[in-house]
């Protein structure tokens, strides 16, 4: 059972991020990253809660946007301040 419920929710994550998602490289600015981030984080909790069980991958991706949220908070201040 627990093995079934594993791969419902990795199947779920790929749709849900295949539809839904760019790359971070491919986000362009604040509010877009800001956006996918809030977007996966609900989906974390859906799943968390549905399941019990939330896939590595979405983890990591997660990891991915909010890095891709810090380089562009430092390079809009950089802008600003130089």
């Amino acid at each position: 059972m627990k093995n079934i419920t594993v791969r419902l929710a990795e199947s779920e994550l790929r749709t849900f991020t295949r539809r839904n998602f760019e790359a971070p490289s491919d986000c362009k600015n604040l509010e877009q990253i800001r956006f996918y981030i809030q977007e996966l984080c609900g989906k974390i909790e859906n799943l968390e809660s549905r399941f019990q069980y939330v896939p590595a991958d979405a983890y990591h991706m997660l990891a991915q946007y909010n890095a891709k949220h810090n380089e562009l908070i430092y390079s809009d201040f950089q802008k600003t301040y130089r």
